[in-house]
């Protein structure tokens, strides 16, 4: 799939309040993540992955956890970072949030 047109691709609903859209190529993948269940009390509970990953605040305000770095208050127009491997998580302070990230390999775990 060579491109994805917002309103023609149904959304993948990952839980109540998540849910998400993605295109990939064999290496690459950008997955556009739709938040509607905030603000949160807490954060959700780190993870990570072999991926790495770059994230693009498009709209609301987050708090990024990452090992190794201070918490960092993210709002709309700002991005971060993470590395292979490196434990991080999010937490929504806004009541909506749209965040688009890219993967590096690919998501596979994201694949149907």
């Amino acid at each position: 799939m060579a491109t994805l047109k917002f309103d023609e691709i149904p959304y993948e609903v990952v839980r109540s309040g998540l849910q998400r859209k993605l295109i990939h190529t064999n290496d690459l993948m950008t997955v556009l993540i739709d938040f509607t269940d905030g603000p949160w009390e807490e954060p959700e509970p780190k993870h990570s992955h072999p991926h790495e990953q770059t994230s693009y605040i498009a709209s609301g305000r987050i708090l990024f956890f990452c090992d190794g770095e201070e918490p960092c208050e993210l709002e709309a127009g700002d991005m971060f970072a993470v590395p292979s491997g490196v434990p991080h998580t999010i937490q929504l302070l806004s009541s909506t949030a749209r965040l688009v990230d890219s993967f590096n390999p690919i998501r596979e775990d994201f694949l149907k």
